[in-house]
Order: C-alpha cells, then structure tokens, then sequence
C-alpha cells in the first residue's frame, strides 16, 4: 500500500483532499453508494480505470477508513467493497460536485461511457421527501431510495418492493435534467415524463 500523499496545508479542505482528491476516489464512492459491490462489479462500471489504479485505490479507502472489505457468506463467497458511515457522508459532497458540473455535460461525445444508474445522482437531486422510485430507461432500469438516511441510495435493476412512484422517460430527457437545462417537474408537465403510482412522491410529481 503506498503511502499517503498529503498538502501538507492546516485547512480542511486540503485534508480532505488527502484522502478523496486522486483520480478515481469520488467516483467508486458514486458507485459504492449503491451498495456493496464485487471488484469485479466496480471494475466493469468504471470504464477507463486500470485493475492496478483500482486495487490501490480500493486499499487506500479502506486504510482511511471510507471503506470496509469483507467476505459474503457462501455460496457467494466473495468479497464485496461497501461505505462506511464516514464514506457515505460524501454524498452530499458528490451532489453539490455534480450540480456545480451541470454545465460541463453539453452533448455526449463518441467516447463518452455510459450506465444507467449514472442518472441517479441527478434524479435524487430533482425529487424531495422520502420514498422508493423505480426508473426505467433505455439504458435500463434502476431505482432510488429518495431520503434514505442509511444503506444505498440507488440501484441497478427494478425495485425490490413496491414503490411509490415509477419514472418512465427516455435518455434524452434524463440527459436534459442532468444537464440543468430542465427540471424534472417540467418534464413531466411537457409530457415528456410517465408518473405512476400512489406514493407522495408520485403525487407531487403529477401536481407539481
């Protein structure tokens, strides 16, 4: 494990960089926020990282305690990588990082990767209250634990359970909210959005 690099500044927010500002760091928070995942898992939904920069990192956040390692009961029998409570309090962090880059999106290029819980971050930012949304995109589906004050905020796949509200819309409007140039409530009201369900958020959508 390689030693930690340091500002060597008395400022809170170079010690925080100490431990989050190498390239990678933040984004395996984004994807941890999901729950925990397999290195494997992380490996194939960070597109352009190296096994080696990835296995460092991943060493790096658990020495500084962002993150724990441990071994699923069989017949899994796997490690999996999860936040810890002090790793999760990067979310806001992430949300305000994402709204100050709204206007660094533009179109997507050629090389541009993408997933679909990518939107996820995004979504939580447009939605208020508490409640399971469910999404479904091109891309896939995905859902949001919106309010979720432990555990992961978001998910690959349908939602495990019944939901309070279901977004169905396509790339180009997900892309659009991401990107600040609507809100999710203008979606909806343009059509542009499916709200279903009789949750509180699914009725404040639709009132909006």
């Amino acid at each position: 494990m390689s030693p930690r690099r340091s500002y060597d500044q008395y400022c809170s927010a170079a010690r925080a960089l100490d431990l989050v500002g190498d390239r990678w760091t933040l984004l395996i928070v984004r994807e941890l926020l999901a729950g925990p995942r397999r290195y494997t898992d992380l490996h194939a939904d960070l597109p352009g990282v190296s096994t080696d920069v990835l296995a460092s990192r991943l060493k790096d956040m658990e020495r500084d305690g962002l993150t724990t390692r441990r071994r699923l009961l069989p017949p899994g029998a796997a490690y999996v990588y999860e936040l810890t409570m002090r790793g999760r309090q990067l979310l806001p962090v992430l949300q305000a990082l994402g709204k100050w880059g709204e206007g660094e999106l533009g179109e997507r290029r050629p090389t541009d990767a993408v997933r679909a819980h990518w939107f996820a971050l995004p979504l939580l930012r447009a939605l208020e209250g508490e409640g399971l949304v469910e999404v479904r995109l091109e891309e896939g589906d995905f859902h949001l634990r919106v309010g979720a004050e432990e555990g992961p905020v978001y998910g690959d796949g349908p939602a495990p359970g019944a939901v309070d509200a279901r977004l169905d819309l396509d790339t180009a409007t997900c892309e659009a909210v991401s990107r600040g140039e609507s809100t999710l409530a203008d979606a909806v009201r343009a059509g542009r959005v499916t709200v279903t369900g009789d949750g509180t958020l699914a009725k404040a959508l639709r009132e909006a």
